[in-house]
């Protein structure tokens, strides 16, 4: 019967996938499907395996997405497969609430290895909700209020996390949100000290390399910033949702830099992209002045978020980083790839940086010198900052078959977060890739600027219907 409901479903996803457009105009996001209609992406993908998504027609295309990070071990891993499907097939005592998970026990240990100066885990769904319990725990702990977070940052859409992002573009609309959350620059000590003096914050919140515009620390930037917290009584929480489990070539991005944090959020790739899971690590101190009492044993939880399913996909997903060494190999692919996008930099003037660490890459524009290239560039930049990567993002699916996105509204950044088993053969794709449309791009008149005309026309009548 199992057996037989699969194949329905899988039936069903066939039957209907050609709708998929109308369904989701008609009941779910009008305005995602018109994103994606202007910008060409409706090729219907079918199938993931690894680093790579088939369309409809059965064209191979690698995915540098990746789910926005989730599939660090690349779609549909046999172990992860194998490690879901045992859980259903044990019919295990799942969620029984006025119980402990045997499976929750095990992934909090197999994450504190890692993290040796952090003593208990607190489960969620995701990583807003991870976000949303650190307030909790930073509030109870110090019994202070403020929370200070870096202007681009992105930490969340829901109502706390969303207090803490940096960028108007997700804040507008609605305010007021969290008082007491205090924006500083990125990369600024002074803003930051001058923050802690009041000595009302309870937290500061910082992405290790920002996602946002994949924005670098200095090199010194995080371990002193930790070190004015501590100075100062405010904890210092490691928002490693992204840069987390091995996506920079360490199994923490903050490792890089030799931060010991007071609490370190993941989330994004350690639910192997099957099924949704966040995590909270942290200090013993801390999480005790939040649950110091048997009757607030519950004062803070989430319904589903020690699942046997999401715990089990985590397992699986350390299995796999552990047993395809999978973080080293991110360390070396990532450092060669790098230097091979930054070796382009001086054949092409609109390409102005590459940057990253690991496998998370920003490749950056910038406004060109020669007359006609310039021109060019200010006509699609003064019709929509940040117009002009999507001239790139396009042809590179396109003509390529890579799908990549822009690194923040309005950015001049394109982001890579590939899967981490991306091979050398992948790495030449994404080069070779990049070489031909920034070729491209800086032919005048050509197809990359006929697009940008199309585009800027779209744009146009779009502000003239608002």
């Amino acid at each position: 019967m199992d057996q037989i409901v699969s194949r329905d479903i899988a039936a069903l996803f066939a039957e209907r996938e050609s709708e998929r457009f109308a369904m989701h105009s008609h009941h779910l996001n009008e305005q995602m499907v018109r994103v994606l209609r202007t910008l060409g992406y409706d090729v219907g993908f079918c199938r993931g395996s690894g680093q790579y998504l088939y369309d409809r027609d059965g064209h191979r295309y690698l995915d540098l997405l990746s789910g926005f990070g989730v599939f660090a071990i690349g779609r549909n891993h046999p172990v992860l497969r194998t490690a879901l499907r045992s859980i259903l097939d044990a019919e295990l005592p799942n969620l029984v609430q006025l119980d402990v998970s045997t499976l929750a026990g095990i992934l909090a240990e197999r994450l504190l290895a890692h993290v040796p100066c952090l003593d208990k885990v607190f489960f969620a769904n995701s990583g807003a909700e991870s976000v949303e319990a650190a307030i909790k725990f930073c509030r109870a702990a110090t019994g202070r209020p403020g929370l200070i977070f870096c202007d681009h940052a992105f930490h969340g859409l829901s109502h706390g996390a969303l207090s803490l992002n940096g960028d108007a573009i997700f804040r507008d609309g609605f305010e007021p949100l969290l008082p007491g959350c205090v924006k500083i620059p990125f990369n600024d000590l002074e803003a930051l000290e001058r923050a802690l003096a009041k000595r009302d914050a309870a937290a500061f919140i910082v992405e290790p390399i920002q996602g946002k515009g994949v924005n670098m620390p200095a090199d010194g930037y995080l371990k002193a910033a930790a070190e004015l917290c501590r100075k100062h009584g405010t904890l210092f929480v490691a928002d490693e949702i992204q840069t987390g489990l091995g996506r920079t070539g360490r199994f923490l991005a903050i490792e890089h830099w030799g931060v010991e944090p007071d609490m370190v959020l993941l989330s994004k790739s350690l639910s192997g992209g099957h099924v949704p899971s966040g995590a909270v690590l942290t200090r013993k101190a801390i999480f005790d002045r939040l649950f110091n009492r048997m009757d607030r044993a519950v004062v803070h939880g989430s319904t589903f978020a020690k699942n046997d399913l999401a715990m089990a996909a985590g397992i699986a997903t350390l299995d796999v980083l552990e047993q395809e060494r999978l973080v080293e190999r991110t360390a070396r692919v990532g450092e060669a790839l790098i230097g091979r996008l930054q070796s382009l930099i001086p054949q092409y003037e609109l390409l102005a940086e590459v940057r990253g660490k690991g496998l998370m890459i920003g490749v950056e524009f910038g406004k060109p010198s020669s007359f006609k290239l310039k021109a060019s560039w200010t006509a699609v930049e003064t019709a929509n900052k940040g117009l002009f990567c999507q001239l790139i993002t396009i042809p590179l699916f396109k003509d390529h078959r890579i799908l990549t996105q822009v690194a923040g509204h309005g950015s001049h950044t394109i982001k890579l977060l590939p899967a981490l088993t991306i091979s050398d053969d992948d790495c030449d794709w994404i080069v070779n890739a990049f070489d031909r449309t920034i070729a491209d791009a800086h032919r005048v008149p050509g197809a990359v600027w006929s697009l940008g005309k199309t585009l800027i026309d779209h744009a146009v009548r779009a502000r003239a219907a608002r």
